[in-house]
């Protein structure tokens, strides 16, 4: 775990940059025949939170569509992510965007031809539109990390019809019970522990309609825990975790989307004498650093995992890669806005634990914006663009 002393709004980024928030106007692309579910709202909850709390309590100059929206709404304070709305944020003189939107290959960030001539100057708190695209597709980047070694996973395999379900789950050596989900998810959305074939061939048969791949994984029955790990900036070169946040109170062995239970009533630190005593936390940490460098993130993620089992000192298998933890799961919500004093997130948990506050959080995510030229050439780990329709890892090329 690492100790750092706490983060206040007095920290390295400039209090006087012009910063827009941006929130999720574009519905996700159709991707081999899945498409990733849209938020209702778009995110303009946690975005609002952002705009806000760096407006008032970190006395950064925040652009905002509406002259004073009014912040019990949590409309008006957040630009639409389409073109327009883009160039209207620089337009009000925003020169950081925050990225608090669904990003893809085909986003604007990277393919609208009206910023290239900002984009060495323009900063973004976000990943690179290319890899979210990729990276959404839980089944490549379990691929990824089995074909890289070195990480700690559950058995899994992917499911294209109902005809091969069985015949999957027998190649794959996978007993009940079973957790099935989509490829391309939100949240807990679509994620169901199944205990028999009939269970699962319902959910299966209910998942396929939506998505032309799905997963069926090992049901790993230890602590939950989640972990988000922080990219470089210019406070700290390297990646690094930030404490672990256990979980709880799980719902038919899946953990609720925050929406529905508040992450503050089936979440905790990790207690640093805890982390300490168990080295299973420390190889977590470990895992979930080495796993967002070989990623290359540019913004935080946040990594979901659990023990095998619940044997004490059971390592942790990791089960789920986020790449969108500024949204998604975590949605980036936090207190400060009238009306939001209980708003809390899972990283929010996890920064509580150095000592940091909602705004201090926000502050430390401000300082590792790259530049959107930098986003728009980031290099893939991969040698050429994976089609979940053929899952052979011999293309892989690791430049990390």
């Amino acid at each position: 775990m690492n100790a750092l002393l706490p983060l206040r709004c007095t920290s390295r980024v400039a209090p006087s940059i012009p910063l827009a928030v941006l929130y999720q106007k574009l519905d996700p692309p159709l991707i081999n025949g899945v498409r990733k579910p849209k938020k209702p709202g778009g995110y303009q909850d946690s975005g609002s939170d952002i705009a806000w709390v760096l407006k008032h309590q970190c006395d950064i100059q925040v652009a905002t569509p509406s002259a004073n929206p009014d912040p019990q709404s949590g409309e008006g304070f957040c630009f639409p992510d389409d073109e327009s709305g883009i160039e209207a944020a620089l337009d009000n003189g925003a020169t950081h965007l925050w990225a608090n939107t669904i990003l893809f290959a085909q986003h604007p960030l990277q393919t609208s031809p009206l910023f290239p001539l900002k984009a060495s100057e323009l900063r973004i708190i976000g990943q690179p539109p290319c890899f979210v695209d990729l990276y959404d597709d839980k089944a490549f980047v379990n691929e990824l990390l089995r074909a890289h070694g070195g990480f700690t996973l559950p058995k899994f395999t992917t499911v294209t019809g109902l005809r091969s379900l069985q015949t999957s789950i027998e190649t794959a050596q996978l007993e009940f019970p079973l957790i099935a989900k989509p490829v391309r998810g939100r949240g807990s959305h679509g994620v169901k522990l199944c205990h028999a074939a009939e269970e699962l061939n319902a959910h299966a048969r209910y998942l396929l309609k939506e998505s032309g791949m799905i997963i069926v994984e090992q049901y790993l029955q230890g602590t939950e825990a989640t972990v988000t790990v922080m990219p470089p900036s210019p406070s700290r070169p390297d990646y690094w975790a930030m404490p672990i946040v256990a979980r709880f109170n799980h719902a038919d062995g899946v953990a609720p989307y925050n929406g529905v239970v508040a992450v503050t009533k089936n979440s905790r630190v990790v207690e640093r004498s805890e982390h300490d005593s168990d080295p299973a936390y420390e190889k977590l940490a470990q895992e979930c650093s080495a796993a967002a460098k070989l990623l290359q993130c540019k913004a935080p993620i946040r990594i979901d995992a659990r023990r095998l089992d619940n044997e004490p000192g059971r390592e942790f298998a990791l089960f789920d890669v986020n790449m969108k933890p500024l949204t998604d799961r975590w949605n980036m919500t936090g207190p400060g806005r009238p009306g939001r004093e209980d708003q809390a997130s899972l990283t929010g948990l996890a920064a509580s634990g150095l000592g940091w506050d909602y705004p201090s959080l926000l502050k430390s995510i401000l300082q590792s914006a790259s530049t959107l030229q930098d986003l728009r050439t980031a290099t893939l780990p991969v040698n050429r663009h994976y089609d979940s329709r053929d899952m052979s890892f011999e293309r892989v090329l690791f430049v990390v």
